[in-house]
């Protein structure tokens, strides 16, 4: 279920629900601002095809964004297969899968995390792909597939992601810290609106993750069917994000991957954060180059280190392109795009409001010390920001009180209608890695 993010390898290294995929630029040429995103890992930029918005027909872009490179998954993170379109409309988009929350609507699919965790627990660890009853894939990419299984001989039949990526393609692509540093983080992060990690078990050839399975889709499909969202939607997911990453922070942890196409969409309708791959623990400054070209704050692109700031620029590029439709700094080329990041100058759509505007404004600051959320009153500025105001208490909103404005239109925790069809596969005809190679999982 992810979308683009950053590598400089002339090749693009997708991230989707932590699986990279690797695929090659789209020779179209009039792609719309938010058509094409690049996926990418490690250190690299990557070529980024975007273009400037028509004049008079801004907020129709993500009705044709072609999701050709890079498509998120439910549950854990894997990138989309590269030789498909993903998420076509007529296929994935189908007018009903978003309907407005119903209040007596059953609650009666979701299991608790405590259910969840006693479940895998029940196992004592020790797992292998056989404790698992396989059923849809929902997800490739060239690390392998995520793939949706419940367990074996257990009363609990809750389903979950399983994550399963093959150690050769790991290695050939130098991911293997990121898969380290996602699994570790992911063990350290306990909150609503990020994606859970229940445990991971490793054989000769393939590293499993068990995660939660998340079905309702992806932020990114609401909002390329609607165009753009209303206010009220946007002050709704921006502040379940907003908390979580204040969370993450407190926890020294920084995201660096914020972007629709990360954003998954529980049952009832709520955020989930997926994708860590990118994710680090940091207490002070990095200068890992990563992340998606448009959502890059100025001081990565600039390699003068960086910290959680970089989140909070990165949820007011968001917070633009979900009431606008398209992101703020866009160009044909990557180079264009990060120039205009640099300077930090955007044009805001007239129809949103002058308090989004100024708190669009504050996140987009380029002097990172100056940005909202980095001052002395740090995240209580941010919840105390008069677009927020009048809105709900930020108290009901961490307890997942207040309704969703969409709930994803599911039948049962293990409805996989959200996600295109793939052939099955467990992954288990790659190949062996020696002895010395092996030793890169130790742990795992």
């Amino acid at each position: 279920m992810p979308g683009f993010t950053t590598v400089v390898t002339g090749q693009h290294e997708q991230e989707s629900h932590g699986v990279h995929t690797t695929a090659s630029p789209t020779k179209s040429s009039n792609a719309s601002p938010v058509n094409k995103r690049t996926s990418g890992g490690g250190a690299n930029i990557g070529n980024l095809l975007l273009h400037p918005p028509a004049k008079d027909n801004k907020d129709q872009h993500h009705q044709h964004r072609n999701s050709e490179f890079h498509n998120n998954l439910g549950g854990g993170n894997i990138a989309s297969s590269p030789t498909k379109s993903s998420w076509a409309v007529s296929n994935i988009l189908p007018r009903w899968l978003y309907s407005p929350r119903r209040k007596s609507e059953s609650n009666s699919q979701v299991h608790s995390l405590e259910q969840l965790r006693s479940a895998i627990q029940a196992k004592n660890s020790n797992f292998s792909l056989d404790s698992f009853d396989l059923r849809e894939t929902v997800g490739t990419g060239t690390f392998g597939r995520v793939r949706v299984v419940k367990l074996k001989n257990s009363k609990f039949r809750a389903p979950f992601a399983l994550k399963i990526m093959k150690k050769s393609e790991v290695i050939n692509l130098r991911q293997v810290e990121h898969i380290r540093s996602e699994k570790e983080i992911l063990q350290t992060l306990q909150h609503p609106f990020i994606v859970n990690m229940f445990a991971t078990f490793q054989d000769v050839k393939r590293l499993f993750l068990i995660l939660e399975f998340v079905n309702g889709g992806e932020l990114f499909a609401l909002l390329r069917k609607a165009g753009r969202l209303p206010p009220d939607h946007v002050k709704f997911y921006v502040g379940e994000i907003a908390l979580a990453f204040n969370y993450m922070h407190s926890v020294m942890v920084i995201y660096r991957d914020l972007k629709p196409e990360n954003l998954l969409l529980d049952c009832q309708g709520h955020i989930k954060i997926t994708d860590f791959g990118f994710a680090k623990h940091v207490e002070d400054l990095t200068w890992t180059l990563c992340g998606t070209p448009e959502y890059l704050a100025p001081e990565v692109i600039q390699s003068k280190g960086h910290g959680r700031a970089v989140d909070w620029w990165a949820l007011g590029v968001l917070l633009f392109e979900l009431l606008a439709g398209y992101p703020p700094f866009y160009d044909d080329n990557p180079m264009g795009i990060y120039q205009k990041v640099v300077a930090g100058k955007f044009s805001t759509p007239k129809h949103i409001d002058v308090k989004a505007r100024d708190l669009i404004k504050r996140f987009l600051t380029t002097e990172r010390t100056k940005r909202i959320g980095c001052l002395a009153g740090g995240f209580s500025d941010i919840r105390e920001h008069k677009w927020f105001q009048k809105s709900w208490s930020w108290e009901a909103l961490a307890a997942k009180q207040v309704p969703p404005p969409f709930t994803p239109a599911i039948k049962s925790n293990d409805d996989t209608s959200m996600f295109q069809s793939y052939p099955e596969s467990t992954e288990s005809s790659c190949p062996k890695i020696d002895k010395n190679d092996q030793k890169l999982f130790e742990g795992f």
